[in-house]
């Protein structure tokens, strides 16, 4: 296909997931033809005290399931416990949501792994079998996980009768690079798309004192709870498109797709 012919030729997408977590999304924009803008708009550092982990490490024979919430918590929770545990215990079943932790889990020779195939939050967790009353209820679950974030899953969980346990393994703050050369793009039409990958990241975004010049830029979102944090943010046109890099990549195309010859006010 020639460059011209590639569904996001031309079009510059602001990337604000992670550092370390935008590589695929990045490349396979790029390959469509897109020129991927990466601005972390979450800076992710692990805790800086690993002994909860690596007691928690110790007894993991004490938990039936560990569930965890991001590839950050796989990643972070696993390169302080796995020196101390040696082998995870065949008993002890591995959860989590979404495409990127499953990857993640796989990277660091997990199968097996319990995780929604539709659905990529909280809810779709809990509407699996193994986290209804009869599997959960008497049973000792582990959730590690950034510090703050929602408590749906473990509430939701303790209500079935189980006994959850919280471990914070990395920590969460706002963007560390500057904006300038980002809102310079907007300010002179050379931004096309925003995605938005958490209602953290819109929050932090939302705290920019440049974001009146990214209001009419559209902002594609991969979940209805981001869409309405987006839109509460001021942002006048929100896309939600389906979950994860795919679905990201599928409401850009077809919205670009569409409007060949559009051109968006700034």
């Amino acid at each position: 296909m020639a460059v011209g012919q590639l569904p996001l030729a031309g079009r510059s997408i602001l990337i604000t997931r992670p550092a370390g977590q935008a590589d695929s999304l990045c490349a396979a924009l790029a390959a469509l033809g897109g020129e991927p803008l990466r601005f972390p708009l979450l800076t992710i550092s692990p805790v800086a005290d690993p002994s909860p982990l690596q007691a928690a490490a110790r007894r993991l024979g004490d938990f039936a399931l560990v569930f965890f919430v991001s590839p950050n918590a796989v990643h972070l929770a696993l390169d302080a416990m796995l020196p101390v545990l040696g082998r995870w215990p065949d008993d002890v079943s591995v959860a989590t949501v979404g495409k990127g932790s499953e990857a993640a889990l796989a990277a660091r020779g997990f199968s097996g792994v319990i995780a929604p195939s539709d659905g990529f939050d909280s809810e779709a967790v809990l509407a699996l079998p193994a986290f209804q009353p009869a599997a959960v209820a008497g049973r000792r679950v582990l959730i590690l996980r950034g510090d703050g974030g929602r408590d749906l899953l473990g509430d939701t969980l303790k209500a079935r009768g189980a006994c959850v346990e919280y471990l914070t393994c990395y920590h969460r703050s706002g963007p560390a690079d500057d904006f300038g050369p980002i809102l310079t793009r907007a300010r002179a039409g050379r931004l096309d798309a925003l995605t938005l990958t958490s209602s953290e990241s819109v929050g932090y975004l939302r705290a920019l004192p440049e974001i009146p010049a990214l209001r009419e830029i559209p902002v594609f979102v991969p979940h209805p709870r981001i869409a309405t944090a987006a839109r509460e943010a001021g942002f006048s046109t929100v896309i939600a498109t389906g979950a994860g890099d795919q679905g990201l990549i599928e409401g850009l195309v077809g919205h670009f797709s569409d409007r060949k010859h559009t051109t968006y006010p700034g």
